[in-house]
């Protein structure tokens, strides 16, 4: 079982393998999360994951970090279109993208910000069940902690709720 680890913060200063940008199938970075790891990381993140598309819902993509310390971004879209609605089940489908690509690479520990709650505008606290769920039920082989992190103080309450 994954150890799961809530934090209030800043994504691109945290320690782990890897950190997860909740993606467009475009591969676009915008805003949001996408946006802070492209200017802490460099447009080479973005090149790279443009150069990757289209992506697919539920299947993750990883890239360089750039000019981050990270093994790699992984790139788990939510949602097709930028700005489109995020759904729970595209949430579900990119957190278990992300963890899937995360254990297969062999990594320990990933970050993950909101999935589909910025742009996407998915509700926080149906976020928060959805992606607690999907990483209670995955059985990882390396993968062995996920932290949650986020600078919106409402998306952490709500992991804290969900994760009893």
């Amino acid at each position: 079982m994954l150890d799961i680890e809530i934090q209030h913060g800043d994504i691109t200063k945290v320690t782990a393998d890897a950190i997860v940008n909740p993606a467009n199938s475009f591969g676009w970075m915008g805003g949001g999360s996408a946006g802070a790891i492209k200017r802490a990381g460099g447009k080479v993140i973005e090149d790279e994951i443009v150069a990757k598309a289209p992506l697919e819902i539920g299947k993750a993509v990883a890239t360089t970090a750039g000019n981050l310390p990270y093994k790699a971004v992984i790139h788990a879209p939510t949602m097709e279109t930028p700005a489109e609605k995020a759904q729970d089940y595209n949430v579900a489908m990119s957190v278990r993208g992300a963890l899937l690509l995360a254990d297969d690479q062999k990594m320990k520990t990933i970050a993950m910000p909101g999935m589909g709650t910025g742009i996407g505008s998915f509700p926080k606290k149906d976020a928060a069940r959805v992606m607690i769920e999907e990483i209670k039920k995955f059985e990882p082989i390396s993968l062995e902690k996920v932290i949650l992190i986020d600078i919106d103080g409402e998306m952490v309450k709500e992991w804290q709720k969900n994760n009893k």
